[in-house]
Protein backbone atom coordinates (compact mmCIF):
# COMPACT_ATOMS: atom_id res chain seq x y z
CA UNK A 1 0.00 0.00 0.00
CA UNK A 2 1.41 3.40 -0.98
CA UNK A 3 1.64 6.39 1.38
CA UNK A 4 -1.41 7.96 -0.30
CA UNK A 5 -3.51 4.94 0.63
CA UNK A 6 -3.78 3.68 -2.96
CA UNK A 7 -2.92 0.11 -3.85
CA UNK A 8 0.30 -0.36 -5.79
CA UNK A 9 0.81 -2.69 -8.74
CA UNK A 10 2.31 -5.29 -6.41
CA UNK A 11 -0.68 -5.02 -4.07
CA UNK A 12 -3.02 -5.77 -6.99
CA UNK A 13 -0.78 -8.63 -8.05
CA UNK A 14 -0.91 -10.08 -4.54
CA UNK A 15 -4.72 -9.79 -4.51
CA UNK A 16 -4.85 -11.55 -7.88
CA UNK A 17 -2.63 -14.35 -6.60
CA UNK A 18 -4.83 -14.77 -3.52
CA UNK A 19 -8.01 -14.82 -5.60
CA UNK A 20 -6.59 -17.42 -7.99
CA UNK A 21 -5.45 -19.55 -5.05
CA UNK A 22 -8.92 -19.46 -3.46
CA UNK A 23 -10.58 -20.34 -6.78
CA UNK A 24 -8.22 -23.26 -7.38
CA UNK A 25 -8.73 -24.50 -3.82
CA UNK A 26 -12.53 -24.49 -4.09
CA UNK A 27 -12.32 -26.03 -7.56
CA UNK A 28 -10.01 -28.81 -6.31
CA UNK A 29 -12.37 -29.61 -3.43
CA UNK A 30 -15.28 -29.84 -5.90
CA UNK A 31 -13.27 -32.11 -8.21
CA UNK A 32 -12.36 -34.50 -5.38
CA UNK A 33 -15.93 -34.58 -4.05
CA UNK A 34 -17.48 -35.19 -7.48
CA UNK A 35 -14.91 -37.85 -8.37
CA UNK A 36 -16.25 -40.16 -5.64
CA UNK A 37 -19.88 -39.72 -6.78
CA UNK A 38 -19.28 -41.45 -10.11
CA UNK A 39 -22.42 -43.58 -9.95
CA UNK A 40 -24.79 -40.71 -9.26
CA UNK A 41 -22.97 -38.34 -11.62
CA UNK A 42 -23.17 -40.63 -14.63
CA UNK A 43 -26.29 -42.73 -14.05
CA UNK A 44 -28.54 -39.90 -12.83
CA UNK A 45 -27.17 -36.92 -14.78
CA UNK A 46 -24.74 -37.51 -17.64
CA UNK A 47 -26.30 -40.67 -19.10
CA UNK A 48 -29.91 -39.83 -18.20
CA UNK A 49 -30.69 -38.32 -21.66
CA UNK A 50 -29.60 -41.61 -23.26
CA UNK A 51 -32.42 -43.50 -21.51
CA UNK A 52 -35.93 -43.82 -22.86
CA UNK A 53 -37.54 -42.65 -19.58
CA UNK A 54 -35.90 -39.20 -19.68
CA UNK A 55 -38.59 -36.57 -19.03
CA UNK A 56 -38.18 -34.81 -22.41
CA UNK A 57 -38.93 -38.03 -24.33
CA UNK A 58 -41.96 -38.70 -22.16
CA UNK A 59 -43.11 -35.13 -22.76
CA UNK A 60 -42.78 -35.58 -26.53
CA UNK A 61 -44.12 -39.16 -26.42
CA UNK A 62 -41.03 -40.09 -28.40
CA UNK A 63 -40.14 -43.70 -29.12
CA UNK A 64 -36.52 -43.27 -28.12
CA UNK A 65 -33.81 -45.88 -27.77
CA UNK A 66 -30.03 -45.61 -27.79
CA UNK A 67 -27.14 -48.01 -27.41
CA UNK A 68 -23.81 -46.71 -26.14
CA UNK A 69 -20.58 -48.67 -26.49
CA UNK A 70 -16.99 -48.07 -25.45
CA UNK A 71 -14.42 -48.84 -28.14
CA UNK A 72 -11.27 -47.40 -26.57
CA UNK A 73 -9.17 -48.93 -23.78
CA UNK A 74 -8.79 -45.89 -21.52
CA UNK A 75 -11.87 -43.96 -22.67
CA UNK A 76 -14.04 -44.59 -19.62
CA UNK A 77 -11.37 -43.45 -17.16
CA UNK A 78 -10.52 -40.36 -19.23
CA UNK A 79 -14.19 -39.52 -19.62
CA UNK A 80 -14.68 -39.87 -15.86
CA UNK A 81 -11.87 -37.35 -15.28
CA UNK A 82 -13.15 -34.99 -17.99
CA UNK A 83 -16.72 -34.97 -16.70
CA UNK A 84 -15.51 -34.50 -13.13
CA UNK A 85 -13.58 -31.37 -14.08
CA UNK A 86 -16.43 -29.97 -16.19
CA UNK A 87 -19.05 -30.56 -13.48
CA UNK A 88 -16.72 -29.01 -10.90
CA UNK A 89 -16.49 -25.93 -13.13
CA UNK A 90 -20.27 -25.74 -13.38
CA UNK A 91 -20.75 -26.18 -9.62
CA UNK A 92 -18.13 -23.59 -8.66
CA UNK A 93 -19.11 -21.03 -11.32
CA UNK A 94 -20.92 -18.68 -8.87
CA UNK A 95 -17.89 -18.65 -6.58
CA UNK A 96 -15.57 -17.91 -9.51
CA UNK A 97 -17.82 -15.00 -10.51
CA UNK A 98 -17.79 -13.77 -6.91
CA UNK A 99 -13.98 -13.83 -6.78
CA UNK A 100 -13.74 -11.91 -10.05
CA UNK A 101 -16.20 -9.35 -8.67
CA UNK A 102 -14.24 -9.00 -5.43
CA UNK A 103 -10.98 -8.49 -7.33
CA UNK A 104 -12.22 -5.73 -9.66
CA UNK A 105 -14.36 -3.98 -7.02
CA UNK A 106 -11.66 -1.53 -5.76
CA UNK A 107 -11.07 -0.24 -9.30
CA UNK A 108 -14.70 0.74 -9.91
CA UNK A 109 -16.51 4.00 -9.31
CA UNK A 110 -19.71 3.91 -7.25
CA UNK A 111 -21.96 4.15 -10.33
CA UNK A 112 -20.06 1.32 -12.01
CA UNK A 113 -20.30 -0.80 -8.87
CA UNK A 114 -24.08 -0.55 -8.83
CA UNK A 115 -24.34 -1.56 -12.49
CA UNK A 116 -21.83 -4.41 -12.43
CA UNK A 117 -22.95 -5.77 -9.03
CA UNK A 118 -26.36 -6.62 -10.47
CA UNK A 119 -24.81 -7.97 -13.65
CA UNK A 120 -22.49 -10.32 -11.77
CA UNK A 121 -25.39 -11.60 -9.65
CA UNK A 122 -27.43 -12.15 -12.81
CA UNK A 123 -24.50 -13.89 -14.55
CA UNK A 124 -24.70 -17.04 -12.43
CA UNK A 125 -28.47 -17.32 -12.93
CA UNK A 126 -28.13 -17.02 -16.72
CA UNK A 127 -25.26 -19.49 -16.79
CA UNK A 128 -27.33 -22.16 -15.06
CA UNK A 129 -30.36 -21.42 -17.25
CA UNK A 130 -28.14 -21.96 -20.29
CA UNK A 131 -26.79 -25.22 -18.88
CA UNK A 132 -30.33 -26.45 -18.15
CA UNK A 133 -31.57 -25.52 -21.64
CA UNK A 134 -28.62 -27.25 -23.27
CA UNK A 135 -28.98 -30.33 -21.08
CA UNK A 136 -32.73 -30.82 -20.88
CA UNK A 137 -33.93 -29.46 -24.25
CA UNK A 138 -31.31 -29.16 -26.99
CA UNK A 139 -29.23 -32.24 -26.20
CA UNK A 140 -32.18 -34.69 -25.90
CA UNK A 141 -33.79 -33.34 -29.09
CA UNK A 142 -30.57 -33.91 -31.00
CA UNK A 143 -30.16 -37.41 -29.55
CA UNK A 144 -33.75 -38.27 -30.44
CA UNK A 145 -33.23 -37.12 -34.02
CA UNK A 146 -29.90 -38.85 -34.62
CA UNK A 147 -30.90 -42.09 -32.89
CA UNK A 148 -33.84 -42.50 -35.24
CA UNK A 149 -32.13 -41.36 -38.43
CA UNK A 150 -30.92 -44.14 -40.71
CA UNK A 151 -29.76 -44.19 -44.31
CA UNK A 152 -30.84 -47.84 -44.41
CA UNK A 153 -32.81 -50.12 -42.07
CA UNK A 154 -30.00 -52.64 -42.43
CA UNK A 155 -27.62 -50.33 -40.53
CA UNK A 156 -28.58 -49.97 -36.85
CA UNK A 157 -27.41 -46.97 -34.86
CA UNK A 158 -24.82 -47.69 -32.19
CA UNK A 159 -23.09 -44.69 -30.66
CA UNK A 160 -19.69 -44.53 -29.03
CA UNK A 161 -19.44 -43.22 -25.49
CA UNK A 162 -16.76 -40.77 -26.60
CA UNK A 163 -18.98 -39.12 -29.22
CA UNK A 164 -21.88 -38.95 -26.73
CA UNK A 165 -19.76 -37.21 -24.09
CA UNK A 166 -18.21 -34.88 -26.66
CA UNK A 167 -21.63 -33.70 -27.85
CA UNK A 168 -22.88 -33.45 -24.26
CA UNK A 169 -20.01 -31.28 -23.01
CA UNK A 170 -19.90 -29.03 -26.08
CA UNK A 171 -23.63 -28.27 -25.96
CA UNK A 172 -24.02 -27.86 -22.21
CA UNK A 173 -20.95 -25.67 -21.70
CA UNK A 174 -21.52 -23.62 -24.84
CA UNK A 175 -25.11 -22.83 -23.89
CA UNK A 176 -24.02 -21.89 -20.39
CA UNK A 177 -21.42 -19.47 -21.75
CA UNK A 178 -23.58 -18.07 -24.56
CA UNK A 179 -26.39 -17.34 -22.11
CA UNK A 180 -24.07 -14.77 -20.52
CA UNK A 181 -24.68 -12.53 -23.55
CA UNK A 182 -27.58 -10.61 -21.92
CA UNK A 183 -25.32 -9.85 -18.95
CA UNK A 184 -22.69 -8.32 -21.23
CA UNK A 185 -25.35 -6.34 -23.10
CA UNK A 186 -26.90 -5.07 -19.85
CA UNK A 187 -23.52 -3.80 -18.59
CA UNK A 188 -22.58 -2.15 -21.89
CA UNK A 189 -26.03 -0.60 -22.19
CA UNK A 190 -25.88 0.79 -18.67
CA UNK A 191 -22.49 2.33 -19.43
CA UNK A 192 -23.84 3.87 -22.65
CA UNK A 193 -21.79 1.71 -25.01
CA UNK A 194 -24.72 -0.24 -26.50
CA UNK A 195 -28.14 1.22 -27.33
CA UNK A 196 -31.54 -0.29 -27.99
CA UNK A 197 -31.61 1.17 -31.48
CA UNK A 198 -28.19 -0.26 -32.28
CA UNK A 199 -29.23 -3.74 -31.15
CA UNK A 200 -32.36 -3.61 -33.28
CA UNK A 201 -30.54 -2.36 -36.38
CA UNK A 202 -28.00 -5.17 -35.95
CA UNK A 203 -30.74 -7.85 -35.97
CA UNK A 204 -30.07 -9.06 -39.54
CA UNK A 205 -26.38 -9.43 -38.81
CA UNK A 206 -27.25 -11.18 -35.54
CA UNK A 207 -29.25 -13.83 -37.41
CA UNK A 208 -26.19 -14.59 -39.56
CA UNK A 209 -23.98 -14.68 -36.46
CA UNK A 210 -26.41 -17.04 -34.72
CA UNK A 211 -26.39 -19.43 -37.69
CA UNK A 212 -22.58 -19.38 -37.81
CA UNK A 213 -22.34 -20.02 -34.06
CA UNK A 214 -24.89 -22.84 -34.34
CA UNK A 215 -22.83 -24.41 -37.13
CA UNK A 216 -19.74 -24.24 -34.90
CA UNK A 217 -21.58 -25.80 -31.94
CA UNK A 218 -23.00 -28.59 -34.11
CA UNK A 219 -20.19 -29.78 -36.40
CA UNK A 220 -22.55 -32.22 -38.16
CA UNK A 221 -24.14 -29.23 -39.89
CA UNK A 222 -27.48 -30.94 -40.56
CA UNK A 223 -30.56 -28.66 -40.80
CA UNK A 224 -32.30 -30.13 -37.76
CA UNK A 225 -29.35 -29.55 -35.43
CA UNK A 226 -28.89 -26.02 -36.76
CA UNK A 227 -32.56 -25.26 -36.11
CA UNK A 228 -32.55 -26.74 -32.59
CA UNK A 229 -29.50 -24.71 -31.61
CA UNK A 230 -30.29 -21.52 -33.57
CA UNK A 231 -33.79 -20.92 -32.17
CA UNK A 232 -32.73 -20.63 -28.47
CA UNK A 233 -29.76 -18.47 -29.48
CA UNK A 234 -31.92 -16.08 -31.47
CA UNK A 235 -34.47 -15.86 -28.65
CA UNK A 236 -31.54 -15.05 -26.38
CA UNK A 237 -30.62 -12.14 -28.66
CA UNK A 238 -34.17 -10.79 -28.54
CA UNK A 239 -34.10 -11.08 -24.76
CA UNK A 240 -30.84 -9.11 -24.78
CA UNK A 241 -32.60 -6.33 -26.69
CA UNK A 242 -35.18 -6.12 -23.90
CA UNK A 243 -32.45 -6.10 -21.26
CA UNK A 244 -30.69 -3.34 -23.15
CA UNK A 245 -33.82 -1.22 -23.22
CA UNK A 246 -34.57 -1.66 -19.53
CA UNK A 247 -30.98 -0.96 -18.53
CA UNK A 248 -30.91 2.19 -20.63
CA UNK A 249 -34.13 3.40 -19.09
CA UNK A 250 -32.77 2.86 -15.60
CA UNK A 251 -29.67 4.94 -16.29
CA UNK A 252 -31.70 7.72 -17.87
CA UNK A 253 -33.92 7.87 -14.82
Amino acid sequence: MSQTGEMTFWDHLEDLRTSIFRILTVFAVAVVALFFFKGFLFDSIILAPSKSDFFMYRLLSADFSMTLVNIEVAAQFLIHMKITFIMALIVTFPYIVFEIWRFILPALYERERKVIRGAFAFASVLFYIGVVVGYSVVFPLMLNFFSGYQVSPDIPNTFSLTSYISLFTSLVLTFGIVFEFPTVVAVLSSLGVVTKEGMRSFRKHAICAVLILAAVITPSGDPFSLMVVSVPLYLLYEFSVLICRKSTNVIEE
